[in-house]
């Protein structure tokens, strides 16, 4: 028998208690074929009644109801917090799983032990369009989709290494979470939603860990389906469709994973770039979104924060790096 049908797996699912996305997605879950599996759900509805329905047709679940909006990256960390799995697997709720997709991405982790982060291949909902084949760093200092927004033609069928892993069915191994905490924090609080995920890459990265990517472990995401407005699930141009908090969370995360991660040689070399993306951000923000514009000059952006993490990052870098010359003498 394969050694990791044993582990155990904790799959961390946050709703909203939107449009009944959360059947769906514990439906698929319930139904993977990975024998082992602990199955956490975070509402975040703040709605008692909603939590105690999922209750009641999912008895086997633990349900975690917050009594406010926790926000994606505070659910996250309560979830990881609760679990006792090998590895865990952060869902959206707008997410269904192929019933081999735990099975097949736990590979990924047996293909080398400094693999911490693993992805599927996620479409979006009509089984067509490629939403990510693994996260990449752009050089404009974003988040990096590899075949976002492609039909699916077979062009990603090898495995093989990537930056980080999409957010929407991150798969992730609990002692890399675990070494890369920042205090008590897996997922910077900070941030709410959005560039969570590239801020676990990265940090991951520089404490050594990779990431890799396995076509045969399907997911299918409803790209936006808890958090765009009107017609804009599935759509391309994703910051049209957010609400204005929403963008404004968006807009400051972005600086927030730059201030905590970039070394001061990358920030040079990729100045050009990370100008040349602001002057575009900040004009379609003038033109078509200026009342975002007015809360990012009345809202406290969290740089002195961000700062204090990049400090406490280093420090938790070099104090391994001690650790490993011991080790080694």
């Amino acid at each position: 028998m394969d050694e990791m049908s044993n582990r155990l797996v904790s799959l961390i699912i946050v709703t909203a208690g939107k449009n009944n996305y959360i059947e769906s997605c514990l439906d698929s879950v319930i139904k993977q074929t990975h024998p082992k599996l602990e199955i956490i759900a975070i509402d975040n509805s703040v709605n008692r009644n909603f939590g105690q329905d999922i209750l009641r047709r999912y008895p086997n679940i633990n349900l975690y109801q917050s009594q406010k909006n926790l926000f994606y990256c505070q659910a996250l960390n309560r979830g990881i917090e609760m679990s006792n799995g090998d590895f865990i697997l952060c869902l959206n709720d707008d997410v269904i799983l192929d019933k081999r997709f735990i099975e097949e991405a736990l590979k990924g982790f047996n293909i080398d032990t400094r693999i911490g982060m693993v992805s599927g291949k996620i479409l979006r909902s009509d089984g067509k369009i490629i939403d990510s084949t693994g996260l990449f760093l752009s050089y404009w200092r974003t988040a990096k989709e590899r075949g976002y927004g492609c039909r699916d033609r077979g062009q990603f069928e090898g495995g093989g290494y990537i930056f980080g892993v999409n957010g929407a069915a991150a798969f992730y191994r609990k002692v890399m979470l675990d070494q890369i905490k920042e205090g008590q924090q897996y997922f910077d609080s900070d941030f709410h939603i959005f560039y969570e995920d590239l801020d676990i890459a990265w940090r991951a990265h520089k404490f050594g860990w990779k990431g890799y990517y396995i076509p045969k472990a399907i997911a299918y995401h409803i790209r936006g389906g808890t958090v765009r407005q009107g017609k804009g699930i599935n759509r391309r141009c994703a910051r049209h469709f957010l609400s204005e908090d929403l963008h404004f969370d968006l807009f400051k995360n972005r600086y927030i994973t730059i201030i905590k991660n970039e070394t001061f040689l990358g920030f040079l070399l990729h100045l050009p770039f990370t100008v040349i993306y602001d002057i575009f951000l900040w004009s379609y923000l003038l033109i078509f979104k200026f009342s975002v514009v007015k809360i990012i000059l009345s809202k406290r952006i969290p740089i002195s924060s961000a700062f204090r993490k990049r400090t406490l990052l280093k420090k938790l870098i070099s104090h391994k790096h001690r650790q490993a010359i011991r080790v080694g003498q």
